[in-house]
């Protein structure tokens, strides 16, 4: 067995990896870079009308044989549904089979429609958890992992008596300790090889808040303001999402959300105990931002808009019981809360990666909002792991050799995780 990591030695986001044998090829990720070689932040509409040379030449496109042009051989398994693991895949050749899980592929398809993208899936091979597939003379056996995305996985490859194990993204604060704990009792020790994601190593090195922490915090939050909240998240975030809803359910609360973050709940409702619009949860309604709604419809997907007419919530409505309504909004929806009256004395509550705050569409609108008289709050927690429950993993995994990935910080692995062989390789190095 060979294997290079295309990306990710010496940087978060973009993650791939190849792997290969005589006769077998697979590729762990195809991401979208999040920064360029110098660390500024990558702009993926750079590369839209771009060809597959033109990208490989540039170094956007991991080269790999048999991923783009016939015969399309190459198989492509994915972790999770988060764009730096996934977001190069619609230059896979229609012939690839690609392994993903059942509620990531459901969140690559609603995500490909509300961002007019072309993620098709062609050729889905669905698996499961602690179940093993073989593509070749490669063994694989996902297993389910607690992270900030839905349904996401970390792979053990085994073949020819030798066996890597790739962490993908994950972590034990969210809401899937149990997934951790179950790899745990169940994976197979001493593997040769732990490519091991540490995007908060570097950070401060403190124990995280759990969403239960976060969740007594937006509770205080709920009960103490006197008018509305509005909560900067992400669509995707699960975990964060169960979180303000159960927060508003303890304090009385009507949780507003677009009917993007309605498509989302409803079509993963079938994977898990998640609330969605229906009858069994009338804390939740449905908004429809003007621009998203004309674009869905110019799109020809109106029924987008239709399904959830019975729960909509009108403007009007939300000023009507400001200080009884919990929105999500994100910068996109501006001119919409624009229209709201009763912004006066709410609060506006930060949850997601710090990090989008240098954006320029992020400070603009923040400063709208705070200018229209909301107190700022930040309550978030990271969607990876803590030095902890990485230095865990190691422990159950007792790999003989530790690489760095999806890291800035990789050099710092030896000190941390001392009395393991920690293997500092390079991007596009081959390693037998």
């Amino acid at each position: 067995m060979k294997f290079k990591i295309h990306r990710g030695t010496r940087e978060i986001g973009g993650s791939c990896i190849e792997i290969w044998t005589e006769s077998t090829r697979i590729v762990l990720d195809l991401g979208m870079p999040l920064v360029n070689p110098d660390r500024t932040p990558f702009d993926s509409r750079s590369i839209r009308d771009a060809s597959v040379q033109e990208l490989i030449r540039k170094g956007v496109l991991p080269d790999i044989k048999g991923l783009y042009e016939e015969p399309g051989d190459t198989t492509l398994i994915l972790s999770h549904a988060h764009q730096d693991h996934f977001g190069l895949m619609k230059y896979v050749h229609k012939n690839c089979k690609i392994y993903i899980g059942k509620a990531s592929q459901v969140l690559i398809e609603l995500t490909s429609i509300f961002l007019n993208q072309k993620w098709e899936i062609s050729n889905p091979v669905n698996f499961e958890s602690g179940k093993p597939f073989s593509v070749g003379d490669i063994e694989i056996t996902p297993y389910l992992m607690d992270h900030s995305a839905f349904d996401s996985y970390a792979f053990l490859i085994k073949t020819g008596g030798k066996s890597l194990f790739y962490s993908g993204d994950f972590r034990r604060h969210g809401r899937k300790t149990k997934a951790f704990d179950w790899f745990t009792h169940n994976v197979e020790k001493n593997v040769d090889y732990l490519l091991l994601e540490g995007t908060t190593i570097g950070r401060a090195d403190i124990e995280l808040k759990t969403e239960d922490d976060l969740e007594e915090e937006l509770v205080n939050v709920f009960k103490e303001g006197k008018g509305i909240n509005l909560i900067y998240t992400s669509g995707q975030n699960i975990d964060r999402l169960v979180s303000i809803f159960r927060a508003c359910r303890k304090t009385e609360k009507t949780l507003a959300i677009d009917f993007y973050i309605a498509a989302v709940l409803t079509g993963l409702s079938k994977f898990g105990k998640i609330p969605y619009p229906s009858k069994d949860f009338p804390e939740i309604r449905v908004f429809f931002p003007w621009n998203l709604s004309q674009r869905i419809s110019n799109q020809g997907n109106k029924n987008m808009l239709y399904r959830f007419k019975e729960f909509k919530i009108t403007k009007e409505q939300i000023d009507g019981q400001f200080d009884k309504t919990v929105m999500i909004v994100r910068p996109s929806m501006k001119t919409d809360l624009e229209y709201l009256k009763n912004l006066e004395n709410g609060t506006f509550i930060y949850s997601i990666w710090n990090g989008y705050k240098k954006e320029d569409e992020a400070q603009e609108f923040i400063r709208f909002l705070t200018g229209r008289g909301l107190a700022e709050k930040e309550i978030h927690t990271s969607g990876h792991a803590d030095i902890n429950t990485l230095k865990r993993m190691v422990e159950v995994l007792r790999p003989k050799n530790l690489v760095p990935i999806h890291t800035f910080e990789g050099d710092k692995y030896e000190k941390i995780f001392s009395g393991t062989k920690v293997l500092r390789i390079d991007d596009n190095e081959v390693i037998s």
